[in-house]
């Protein structure tokens, strides 16, 4: 296995695409998926996903193929899905309800423990049987519950005063759907979402076809 500084993002960037595909596969009721069938799902190609593999461990076996709840497993393992990680949503508007009622939280492993708000017609009512706490405790709640990632869903102009109480309440990492770019720490992991870039390039790309 190599050493994590020497793989690269791209490789680490198609490992949920393979978790994703082998928990379908799973669904579907396959035992032993091959690197082709794999491939052709995905749009890669068979040798890059033994290769990218390969940066792990040795997977499955030669002329017979992967062994799919093994290789998901492994593979769920190395994304750190088998950690079980609290999260909290900071933002319970219509972003925030819906992924407070995102259904794969659960089956990906993550457990949903927080939600936060300043609304006071917000803040008390429950969404997906969790109760939305007022910001104001976010720091008190995100140590007691030892919750490890934050959700960014607030608006730009409040976002990066919620990531800056996330990041001295303690969390590992941030989720971020505001369209901005924060400041964190180097070593506060932070993925962003930015909604509207996603729908410009579109736009761009459908636009000169």
């Amino acid at each position: 296995m190599k050493s994590p500084t020497t793989i690269s993002k791209a490789t680490i960037d198609r490992l949920p695409l393979y978790f994703r595909t082998l928990r379908l596969a799973q669904d579907e009721g396959i035992d032993i998926i091959s690197s082709d069938e794999l491939g052709r799902r995905l749009g890669i190609t068979p040798e890059q996903i033994r290769k990218d593999l390969a940066s792990f461990g040795q997977f499955g076996k030669k002329g017979v193929g992967y062994y799919v709840n093994e290789l998901k497993r492994n593979v769920g393992g190395i994304l750190g899905l088998d950690n079980h990680w609290n999260i909290a949503i900071v933002g319970i508007g219509h972003l925030g309800a819906a992924l407070a009622n995102f259904h794969n939280f659960v089956t990906l492993g993550f457990n949903l423990v927080a939600l936060f708000d300043e609304d006071p017609e917000v803040i008390g009512t429950t969404v997906n049987h969790v109760k939305v706490e007022d910001i104001a405790n976010l720091e008190q709640i995100v140590r007691e519950r030892q919750i490890h990632i934050g959700i960014i869903a607030v608006p730009a102009a409040f976002a990066q005063g919620v990531a800056d109480k996330l990041v001295t309440a303690g969390v590992r990492g941030i989720w971020n759907f505001a369209p901005i770019k924060m400041e964190v720490p180097d070593t506060m992991h932070i993925v962003n979402e930015d909604l509207s870039v996603g729908l410009s390039s579109l736009s761009y790309h459908i636009t000169r076809k």
